[in-house]
């Protein structure tokens, strides 16, 4: 690299311009398509959020209905998909849904098409299979056969019928539709700057969303909302929590769901799946005592974190109520981040059709760090 110095990560580095969505980190602010994420997140549903992103606007009521249809129409797996969530039934969900995702391009007329017309196509097609996919692999995991969408049901309602085999209620349904609104963009995050790379060479959305999975798998970035049920399961009770939390700071572990790369205040998508999980364990009393002690787990976290790492500004994030939305929705914590990926794949797609339209190839420099001067010597 000539004329600077290599910024390690790109951290700081503004790679794009976008209208998607905007995180500031040192006031818990998330935008998404000009809203704060509580103007969305339990008001808006996925389909809604994900017409914003795509489109610059909230549809209208002909327009949302008629993206639900079409939605709806998308979500049965080609042959060929399904064959690939078979074969890998026992393989961790997210790489079952990253194998399964590359061939949803076979589907295409002309896949190799990155029009805006083509890409919106792809996205409604993604947005539609993946929950299917997800779904069929929960099941296939348990020996079970898979369970064939059906037309008449939202898109997180339908998820849950494929899971389990019965139509969820309302609540439940509504918690699985606010979560996906929560995690349908989050700025330049790695999986989706590697989606950006990924289009800005003019590929296709479908490779591009499979590098972006490729991407979130990493627990550097997918992160871990499973194991925060693991140390909820630990603590057992209320009065145990200060003395286990404290071990673990000791001894140089991480408190999951605590600390985020961006923010240094409180994750404002644990305030709103906070309230998600609330009104979950409202209706199961095995899920209000979890609730209740995991409320109890992170305030204490908080107060430890403070006195044994000050400065750190270690506050809840996203992970720590995904961990009891998901559960208490009877799916498995193996599944957690390819449900995230279920949500996020709509912002992918957004950025997909962000970058073909500027059109231009993402391509930094290197600082090259090696030797100089070496001879084979023969």
């Amino acid at each position: 690299m000539s004329g600077g110095t290599a910024t390690r990560g790109l951290d700081g580095v503004v790679a794009a311009r976008t209208r998607l969505s905007h995180v500031d980190g040192l006031a818990g602010e998330l935008i998404i398509g000009g809203y704060e994420l509580k103007e969305l997140a339990g008001k808006v549903s996925f389909e809604e959020a994900a017409h914003l992103l795509w489109s610059g606007r909230l549809p209208g009521p002909d327009e949302l209905q008629a993206l639900r249809r079409e939605v709806a129409a998308l979500r049965p797996l080609p042959e060929d998909t399904l064959r690939v969530v078979r074969a890998a039934a026992k393989a961790p969900p997210i790489d079952a849904l990253r194998m399964a995702c590359a061939t949803l391009s076979l589907d295409l007329a002309d896949p190799d098409d990155i029009s805006p017309a083509a890409d919106l196509r792809a996205a409604k097609m993604l947005v539609a299979r993946f929950p299917t996919i997800v779904a069929a692999h929960a099941r296939l995991a348990t020996g079970k056969e898979p369970i064939a969408p059906r037309s008449d049901l939202p898109l997180a309602a339908n998820f849950l019928y494929m899971v389990h085999g019965r139509e969820p209620d309302a609540i439940a349904a509504r918690a699985l539709d606010t979560y996906w609104v929560t995690v349908i963009d989050h700025g330049m995050n790695a999986s989706t700057f590697a989606g950006r790379v990924i289009a800005s060479t003019r590929s296709d959305a479908v490779s591009a969303v499979t590098g972006a999975v490729g991407a979130l798998k990493g627990p550097l970035h997918g992160g871990a909302p499973g194991p925060v049920l693991d140390m909820l399961v630990h603590i057992g009770t209320a009065d145990n929590a200060e003395a286990w939390l404290e071990r673990e700071v000791q001894a140089g572990r991480r408190i999951m769901g605590f600390g985020h790369r961006v923010y240094k205040v409180r994750d404002p998508r644990a305030d709103v799946l906070s309230k998600v999980a609330d009104e979950m364990a409202s209706a199961k009393l095995e899920d209000r005592r979890l609730f209740d002690l995991a409320r109890h787990v992170e305030q204490t976290a908080l107060k430890v974190l403070e006195r044994m790492k000050p400065g750190r500004n270690l506050r809840t994030n996203v992970e720590f109520y995904t961990a009891l939305v998901l559960q208490s929705l009877g799916l498995s914590p193996r599944s957690f981040v390819a449900m995230f990926a279920s949500g996020r794949v709509a912002g992918w797609c957004a950025h997909v059709i962000e970058q073909h339209a500027e059109d231009h190839l993402i391509r930094p420099m290197s600082e090259y760090v090696g030797p100089r001067g070496l001879t084979v010597g023969r």
